[in-house]
């Protein structure tokens, strides 16, 4: 996705770019272009590939809105595991002090 984000790229200069086959290269990019992430196009013998800023803009806001929500959710069991430790110290205060 990195090299895809500067521009439309072809798979075989992608290829190129990595340590992998061909092969390999064109079928992470049918699993993404499945996910609607990039679009490919054929320019002659090239197969062109260019990334979907739209719908990469969407799957940032999702994920965005699931931090917001954990967040949130691990802030309050935060909260909760220090109202609950500061009670277990005065409990524990109470316990030494002589009556």
């Amino acid at each position: 996705m990195g090299k895809v984000s500067l521009g439309e790229q072809s798979i075989s200069g992608l290829a190129r770019q990595y340590e992998v086959s061909f092969a390999a290269i064109q079928k992470h990019v049918s699993v993404l272009e499945k996910a609607s992430l990039v679009t490919k196009r054929v320019d002659g013998r090239q197969k062109l590939v260019q990334n979907n800023p739209e719908t990469l803009r969407r799957a940032t806001e999702l994920l965005a809105e699931y931090e917001r929500i954990w967040t949130h959710r691990i802030n309050a069991i935060g909260r909760i595991l220090e109202t609950e430790s500061q009670a277990d110290d005065r409990k524990r205060a109470e316990e030494r002090t002589p009556e």
